[in-house]
């Protein structure tokens, strides 16, 4: 695996860490059934990655055109997230990327919703990436990376998603924090704060309706944007980083 030098420049003012091209790497990704998920299965295979392929849904996994180890699991928990890992260091023998791709979404104002959705909207979107990635950092090759799906919801909150915006900020300062905590180990995390994106998960939400939306990025654009920042080394992926 090439290597530049941790604080190469890089457009927009951001620092180049150890390159990992993807081809021949071997990626865990979680959530590998939903929109992004999805589209970021497709480019990697592309690119010639070797796939670990993570969803609750049998059916759907089963349904991914990609070649791949498939694995059927709910990943809220420390012990999936172990399996998960286990599963694709037996699959490619190592272990170089994660992507988390996993998330729900509620709406709603604060004070209509219940309890029990914030605490899903939180283990899914914040305590399930923090899970996985504890499981996977110590296994993980030096110059891989770990990338997280925050959002552009974390770069800015909005009425009637405050739950949903506040676990995606969570994600996104437990990323600025972990990605100091790997550089020894040559191990990279991004945050990926894409805007809007049509993944249907905005008509599935656990909780209220969505508000009415501009009509979002494609899948396949922003998981080309998410493959060349691991190609070129990038360390942090802004929302104006998709655009254009």
């Amino acid at each position: 695996m090439a290597s530049v030098p941790d604080d190469t420049p890089f457009p927009d003012g951001q620092t180049c860490a150890t390159t990992h091209p993807v081809r021949g790497a071997s990626v865990l990704v979680a959530g590998a059934t939903g929109g992004i998920g999805g589209a970021l299965a497709d480019e990697l295979h592309r690119r010639g990655a070797v796939l670990t392929l993570v969803s609750r849904s049998r059916n759907r996994l089963e349904q991914l055109t990609v070649p791949g180890r498939r694995l059927a699991l709910d990943l809220r928990t420390p012990d999936a997230c172990a399996r998960a890992v286990d599963a694709a260091l037996a699959h490619a023998g190592r272990l170089d990327v994660v992507i988390n791709a996993v998330g729900v979404v509620a709406f709603g104002p604060v004070a209509d919703l219940t309890v029990d959705a914030m605490e899903e909207v939180f283990l899914t979107n914040a305590f399930l990436p923090i899970m996985l990635a504890q499981a996977a950092i110590s296994q993980m090759t030096p110059g891989g990376a770990v990338v997280n799906l925050s959002g552009v919801i974390a770069e800015k909150n909005l009425p009637g998603m405050a739950i949903y915006g506040a676990s995606k900020a969570a994600v996104r300062s437990f990323d600025e924090a972990l990605g100091r905590e790997t550089r020894r180990a040559k191990i990279r995390v991004i945050d990926a704060r894409p805007p809007h994106t049509e993944t249907g998960l905005a008509q599935r939400p656990i909780a209220g309706e969505a508000p009415k939306m501009p009509p979002g990025l494609a899948p396949g654009h922003v998981a080309g944007v998410i493959c060349d920042a691991l190609e070129q080394g990038v360390t942090d992926l802004p929302s104006k980083r998709f655009m254009g």
